[in-house]
């Protein structure tokens, strides 16, 4: 289908019909004039050599060459070409503590909103650089892997909060070592480990950690977030984090221990204030890494078909010049424009206007698609600042409707309903995310743009928690494009994620039916306690019968051989019970070993 690239030029072929108007009031004059000299086929007779058609003829082969030139500067376009272009950057990894300590306010907001302000301005000054997230406190784990995804960093970058690590304290070394194992093997590239923190390292090891970094080619640069004069923790639920001792805990910024990570890193200490001096001085080094080929990108882009329209104009403008307004004596009999083609002139116009018209609706679909990413984008650029949520939504929801709008006049856009979906997502309407993402994998040509749809459909269920379902999507979008680091890392999550809950769901189940294995066994234990009672009561109320026919205490027996069989009954499914408590604390403590040992934190900020 063919759309334009300057489809505003395309008015300019108004004047088309404003120069037939005006040609043919100048012949009607011209006519009304001759007609005052004599009969008409006395003028005929005067003027043996005059043709009225070869001169419509030449008018219509001049306006047709207008609009081909004028179609020519709004440059057509129709299918797709395939690119390559060769990426060159640097390989960042960055290292965000989220300790609680990063919650104090000694620099504003906090040191956490700060820090994610950082990261965030950051990642937009990027263009083909790669980079990767790695939060930790007591203990760290990769919350994006290396890409050059900067919208999905921006969003992993939004969901950030202290909750994600149960493990308080704060483990600078492993979140250095697990920084440095995420890079690639690529050489010449620039590597560097930017880690955020306020310096309260509580488990040792981190100058270590960061000279062996080094020695491996990676720049170890530590940001340092808070004041040295400290200030008191706040807690979600009011007042203020105490230590054991019932006091108020005042962290404060260990600037030496950051200068010395930094140091034997081979990179350099930045204070992070509340002034954008550390966000420049921190791009002066990023500048001057050194950037490395990062990969080969695969794109494509719409094939050019102006010179088509440019080529037709100039033969038309030849054929104006070559065809004489006289007759030809010696074609004189080969009467080309006689009455029959009258309306050659007509038709060609006719002609040209249909494709044009056709292409109105599609193009004015295309223009609202452009318009909304260009709010998407702005929104997307406002960043992870808290203070403009309102506005970021409202901009996110204009896109939806342009979006909306877009997908009303081209029903056959993939782009329009990929783009929608992507709206969709940002304002929180999940389902109808997936039902426009959906509809784009099915009516993209393109594998890529097919697989980011099946991709945002997997991520979508992955927050909804139903990772069959995400497994499956992410696995088509791999299907489509193997190469995308993102989706197995994903995938690779996703699969974890369902084990975890299976694994959940079956600890639900066993504690359920140990608990109804348990209220049996009060039942039974209840019920017997019942028998036993109205047994004393009869034999309270009866001695003397009892002394007298001594037979009915044998009879009684009986029931203590009753007593006795419920007793290894309940005895048996004890041991059961036991056996499977044993087993369970068997398996945890197997688990356990398996993880690495580490030291119960003294600390839990």
């Amino acid at each position: 289908m063919f759309h334009f690239a300057n489809p505003d030029i395309l008015y300019a072929l108004i004047a088309i019909p404003l120069l037939a108007l005006l040609h043919y009031g100048t012949n009607y004059v011209r006519r009304r004039r001759l007609l005052r000299y004599g009969d008409t086929n006395l003028l005929r007779a005067l003027m043996p050599d005059a043709s009225y058609w070869r001169l419509e003829v030449k008018f219509w082969l001049v306006n047709l060459a207008l609009a081909s030139l004028i179609i020519c500067l709004a440059r057509p376009q129709k299918g797709l070409k395939s690119e390559t272009s060769t990426r060159y950057g640097i390989e960042a990894n960055i290292a965000l503590d989220v300790s609680n300590s990063m919650l104090a306010q000694d620099v504003s907001p906090s040191r956490l909103d700060k820090s994610k302000m950082l990261i965030s301005n950051m990642v937009e000054h990027m263009a083909e650089d790669k980079v990767g997230l790695v939060v930790y406190a007591g203990d760290a784990f990769t919350q994006l892997p290396l890409t050059t995804d900067y919208v999905s960093a921006q969003m992993f970058l939004d969901n950030i909060t202290p909750a994600l690590i149960p493990v308080q304290g704060t483990d600078i070394a492993r979140a250095i070592t697990l920084a440095a194992q995420g890079f690639t093997d690529k050489e010449g590239v620039g590597r560097a480990i930017f880690v955020i923190t306020d310096g309260e390292d509580n488990e040792g090891g981190a100058v270590e950690a960061a000279r062996k970094a080094n020695e491996q080619g990676i720049l170890v640069f530590v940001l340092g977030v808070g004041s040295p004069d400290g200030a008191p923790i706040p807690q979600p639920s009011g007042g203020f984090i105490v230590d054991n001792e019932g006091k108020t805990v005042v962290s404060h910024l260990n600037e030496q221990m950051c200068q010395e990570i930094a140091q034997a890193g081979g990179g350099a200490y930045i204070y992070v204030s509340n002034s954008s001096s550390a966000q420049s001085t921190l791009q002066e080094y990023i500048d001057k890494m050194q950037k490395g080929e990062l990969g080969v990108m695969h794109f494509d882009s719409y094939d050019e078909h102006f010179p088509e329209f440019a080529w037709a104009a100039i033969i038309l403008l030849l054929l104006d010049i070559f065809l004489l307004a006289r007759k030809n004596q010696r074609l004189s009999r080969i009467n080309l424009f006689s009455m029959s083609n009258r309306h050659i002139g007509i038709l060609l116009a006719i002609m040209l206007f249909i494709p044009v018209s056709s292409f109105a609706q599609s193009e004015t679909a295309r223009r609202n698609i452009r318009d909304g990413n260009k709010i998407y984008r702005k929104a997307v650029d406002l960043g992870a600042d808290t203070t403009v949520v309102k506005r970021q939504q409202s901009l996110f929801s204009d896109a939806l409707t342009l979006y909306k709008k877009a997908v009303e006049q081209d029903p056959r856009d993939a782009r329009a309903y990929y783009n929608l979906g992507n709206a969709c997502m940002m304002t929180g309407q999940l389902d109808s995310a997936m039902a426009n993402f959906d509809v784009a994998s099915k009516l993209e040509t393109n594998k890529l743009r097919v697989a980011h749809s099946f991709h945002n459909m997997g991520v979508i269920r992955q927050q909804q928690h139903q990772f069959s379902e995400a497994i499956e999507h992410y696995k088509d979008a791999l299907r489509r494009n193997p190469d995308d680091d993102e989706t197995r890392y994903n995938l690779a999550l996703c699969l974890h994620q369902l084990k975890k809950q299976q694994q959940e769901q079956n600890q639900q189940q066993q504690q359920q039916q140990d608990q109804q294995g348990g209220a049996d066994k009060n039942k039974q234990k209840d019920d017997k306690s019942e028998e036993k009672s109205d047994q004393q009561k009869q034999e309270q109320q009866k001695p003397e019968d009892a002394q007298k026919q001594p037979a009915e205490q044998k009879e009684a027996q009986p029931v203590e051989e009753d007593d006795e069989k419920m007793s290894r009954e309940n005895a048996e499914q004890m041991l059961e019970a036991a056996k499977r408590e044993e087993q369970r604390t068997q398996d945890k403590v197997n688990r356990r070993r398996q993880l690495p040992q580490r030291r119960q934190l003294e600390k839990q900020w």
